[in-house]
């Protein structure tokens, strides 16, 4: 038999088979520069070479250029259609760009490629739930939990659906499974006290800790005075920058910001977990508004500083747009603030950002909302946020932490919500139980910004349009 013909090798003589593992295993030490540049130099020799175009997708996706990573997912299957993990990553990128269609497509090939995958089966059922079918999204769940009973992700999907639908009593105990997950498991160092169970504790300290973002931080901190009640004293450790307006509640006893500073404790409870222990559910969630306060020497100092900054007489609004930018949601939640100016001309109002930091693509249209104070770097911390907005009127805000600090604060707050939305704001409504002054304004489909925007701007202008009298003018009439 005459000898099988050499493989084709690269300049230096190694296979693109060998390359490639080489690209494969520095995207997975998150050497993407690299992995990005094995690959290329793959395909500068193998110009259609099915698993470097698929790769050099992947990386594109992981370096946030989701729509190169698209072109060359496509491509790829186009070549060799059939792997059934190229599809998946293809209904990701398609879903994180809101082709929910096409990311439905991607994802079902997946799963019929490979149906025993529960990572597949948990990535279709984010689809059907963008795509409001969450009875398929469930099923999805069911079989991936099937399969692998320990799926974190898998129990965390779950528990969003359960909660947004209002079934909390299960969705309070599938959502025990974040702390599972790989980011869940980055929360907290190994600890060497007692995880609480809501049990009393009369001789003892109780640390909560906030685990998780800023918005879930204010979320749940309405409980604890709840756990107060239950122990000797309670430490909470948080992130400095909360410290101010977390440090002062009822039954805190100490504030922490650094795992060195925390002291001796009987038992640890995270804090997104107290509405699983105390077995909240949506006609009991604890809303005593406000919850949470400002401190009275900076509410005053910033109510003489604006007095002196903006024009009498007029609603004072409060914008924010954008938010922490490694939230897993934040291309679907934050907006550029141009997207905002048809707000700007409605009338008599004056508007300050509360963005920190301020997006240096939206410092050129600052000016063109009346009055607009930029106060990123002034607000230091959330106790002096919490007191710029005590003078403020109304907040406009996109789903990020300045829509729960505003509504523990019981101030007016409007909430532009993507979707899918975060399962907090629950489906179909425009209120939310967990803050009584919200008033959220939600996205008919992905990606879906205009109308939001369209129904804000004839809210506002209906609002602008009211006899209104300045709190501070009403005093000085007093």
């Amino acid at each position: 038999m005459p000898a099988a013909a050499p493989e084709p090798t690269l300049p230096g003589g190694e296979t693109a088979e060998q390359a490639l593992t080489r690209a494969q295993a520095a995207a997975q030490a998150k050497r993407l520069n690299e992995a990005a540049g094995i690959c290329n130099d793959v395909l500068a020799t193998f110009p259609e070479h099915p698993a470097g175009l698929a790769l050099l997708g992947i990386v594109c996706a992981m370096q946030n250029d989701q729509e190169r990573g698209i072109v060359l997912l496509k491509r790829a299957v186009e070549l060799r259609p059939g792997n059934a993990s190229w599809y998946a990553h293809l209904s990701s990128m398609c879903r994180a760009t809101n082709r929910i269609e096409e990311a439905l497509v991607s994802g079902q090939e997946s799963v019929r490629l490979d149906p025993n995958n529960a990572d597949h089966l948990v990535n279709l059922s984010l689809i059907f739930t963008d795509a409001d079918d969450r009875e398929k999204a469930a099923a999805c769940l069911l079989r991936a939990l099937g399969l692998d009973h320990k799926h974190a992700d898998g129990h965390l999907a779950m528990a969003q659906n359960l909660l947004a639908m209002g079934d909390f009593e299960a969705g309070w105990m599938e959502y025990e499974w974040r702390n599972e997950t790989e980011a869940g498991k980055l929360t907290m160092p190994a600890m060497t006290s007692a995880p609480w169970n809501g049990m009393r504790i009369p001789n003892g300290r109780l640390l909560l800790v906030g685990d998780q973002g800023y918005g879930d931080t204010i979320q749940f901190a309405r409980y604890i005075g709840m756990a107060a009640e239950r122990v000797q004293e309670i430490v909470l450790g948080c992130s400095e920058e909360m410290a101010p307006l977390l440090r002062d509640i009822p039954g805190v006893t100490q504030f922490c910001h650094r795992w060195t500073d925390v002291p001796g404790h009987a038992a640890h409870c995270r804090l997104s977990s107290l509405p699983y222990l105390f077995h909240t559910m949506p006609d009991t969630i604890p809303a005593p508004i406000p919850y949470l306060k400002a401190e009275p020497a900076r509410i005053a100092a910033w109510r003489e500083r604006l007095a002196m900054q903006l024009p009498a007489g007029v609603r004072r609004i409060g914008l924010a747009w954008t938010g922490r930018p490694t939230h897993p949601n934040d291309k679907r939640r934050s907006i550029p603030l141009s997207h905002l100016l048809p707000l700007a001309d409605l009338g008599p109002a004056a508007f300050l950002s509360l963005q920190k930091p301020m997006p240096a693509q939206d410092v050129q249209h600052i000016s063109k909302f009346a009055h607009m104070t930029d106060l990123s770097e002034e607000l230091t911390n959330f106790g002096e946020t919490a007191a710029v907005i005590e003078n403020l009127d109304l907040i406009i805000t996109v789903d990020t932490s300045m829509g729960h600090l505003s509504g523990a604060l019981g101030k007016p707050v409007w909430i532009m919500i993507p979707k899918a939305a975060d399962w907090r704001w629950m489906l179909d409504r425009s209120d939310t139980p967990w803050y009584p002054s919200a008033r959220l304004f939600r996205q008919d489909k992905p990606g879906a910004w205009d109308p939001v925007l369209e129904a804000v701007r004839a809210a506002l202008a209906e609002e602008l349009a009211k006899p209104f009298v300045a709190p501070e003018m009403a005093e000085a009439a007093e």
